[in-house]
């Protein structure tokens, strides 16, 4: 109830800033879905059923002056872990100061990072499903840090977004480590290349070092894409191991306000935090493969109903055996204000 009235509160915040300042932008979103486990590798969960909202944002934007402007924007979601009868929780999203500096932005405070926003973007199905590298935890959407982003060269082909930030996500940093991050993306026309790269200093020989190669096709009734991950994660006095994954998805306008989606991962190595995955928790003992297959249609501008199928196929267990195969129809939902 206390988060629920904090929320509130910031609601009522941002509508009284917005009537004072009159330049304040108030906007938001929110997505959810009417989800059922028709069949899964972990039992106890089968069968389950119901509605929930899965992400509901509201974001102020307000210019501070003619180069300087400030984003503000809450995050409420639900537990996702199919256990949890808590409320929506309410968080801070993004909390940042944007100026330019020649031709580039600088942003301070916690902003989105540069791991996966392209991806994201050209995907544009957030409210179906995240992207790979974001559902599998390799990493975080925002961190507080310090980051650089714009376009150079003829035609402003060239984009660049790097940032230094605490590694913690929107958590509060808790080590001396740091995390170091960088995108380089060239445009040409309908097409889009991005290589990225970051590496996290964490305790007790815990670094990690992520590469990630995107490339991707986009005009206004089609898109498609493809990425290919690799993380290396150092396991202290274990030694170390490496992560692969892989990926591709396209959508295209198939009828009037009516969009087809669809989307593989394939996850080379069993993910060990694979059970902690929200609304789709896979099984951490085996590799996977994901399938995602929908339509999106818009009965009106910025409402979106979203009937979508996820199917997680593993592979053999290292032990021999072959966990189930995961099967999650959903009606998802998605509208703006």
């Amino acid at each position: 109830m206390k988060r629920l009235l904090g929320f509130l509160m910031i609601l009522a915040l941002a509508v009284a800033v917005r009537v004072e300042a009159g330049e304040t932008k108030v906007s938001g979103y929110m997505f959810g879905d009417y989800y059922w486990i028709a069949a899964h590798h972990d039992a106890a969960i089968e069968d389950a059923n119901g509605f929930w909202f899965r992400r509901i944002y509201i974001t102020l934007d307000t210019p501070v002056s003619e180069d300087v402007s400030v984003r503000f924007r809450t995050e409420m979601s639900s537990p996702g872990d199919f256990k949890s009868k808590d409320k929506l929780s309410p968080k801070v999203k993004d909390a940042y100061l944007k100026t330019s500096v020649g031709r580039s932005k600088l942003l301070v405070g916690i902003s989105p990072t540069p791991t996966w926003d392209l991806v994201e973007h050209v995907w544009g199905y957030r409210s179906v499903e995240k992207t790979p590298a974001d559902l599998q935890k390799f990493g975080h959407s925002r961190d507080f840090g310090v980051s650089l982003k714009g376009k150079a060269g003829a035609g402003n082909r060239i984009g660049y977004h790097v940032m230094l930030a605490n590694g913690a996500g929107n958590g509060t940093e808790t080590n001396q480590g740091k995390k170091a991050m960088g995108a380089l993306t060239y445009t040409q026309g309908s097409a889009v290349v991005q290589g990225y790269a970051d590496y996290e200093e964490l305790p007790g020989h815990h670094d990690r070092v992520t590469v990630q190669g995107f490339a991707a096709y986009k005009t206004e009734r089609f898109r498609a894409g493809g990425q290919v991950l690799y993380q290396r994660r150092q396991l202290g006095a274990a030694g170390e191991e490496g992560f692969e994954l892989l990926s591709g998805f396209a959508a295209g306008e198939v009828g009037e306000d009516l969009w087809g989606y669809a989307r593989f991962d394939r996850t080379v190595d069993p993910n060990a935090s694979g059970a902690k995955i929200a609304y789709i928790p896979f099984d951490p003992s085996a590799a996977s493969n994901l399938f995602i297959a929908g339509l999106d249609w818009s009965p009106r501008p910025k409402v979106h109903v979203e009937p979508n199928v996820e199917v997680v196929v593993y592979d053999a267990a290292p032990n021999g055996t072959t966990p189930d195969t995961d099967v999650i129809p959903r009606i998802s939902f998605f509208y703006k204000f």
